[in-house]
């Protein structure tokens, strides 16, 4: 069974300021959201509203692309990341362990904790 590749906050951010282009999905709640976010470009795709985008998801995010998908802590970001390579057919998913809240702790302390 293929699942997403995991990957440390920090080791992310050295992939990105080296220029690797990475597409960032946060599947967090609006609520989380508003809590902290990262200070980049992030396509937010909230777990609970799939509904409304899950018929747009190639568009939104193309198969092709890498993708790092984060969440509060990482156990809904894994859960997604599965979906994508399990049943969509994504080959490159890269889920950020810890979350968010791995992101304020190794890599950028401006995004708060909660």
């Amino acid at each position: 069974m293929a699942t997403p590749l995991s990957i440390r906050a920090r080791e992310l951010q050295a992939r990105l300021l080296e220029g690797e282009t990475i597409r960032l999905v946060d599947v967090r709640e609006d609520a989380e959201l508003a809590l902290a976010r990262l200070p980049m470009d992030v396509l937010h795709l909230p777990l609970s509203r799939s509904a409304e985008w899950v018929d747009q998801l190639e568009q939104l995010l193309p198969p092709q692309q890498t993708v790092a998908v984060l969440c509060h802590a990482g156990v809904r970001s894994w859960q997604f990341g599965c979906w994508l390579v399990e049943a969509r057919g994504y080959g490159n998913v890269l889920n950020v362990q810890g979350g968010i809240d791995a992101w304020s702790i190794e890599v950028d302390p401006s995004v708060p904790r909660y």
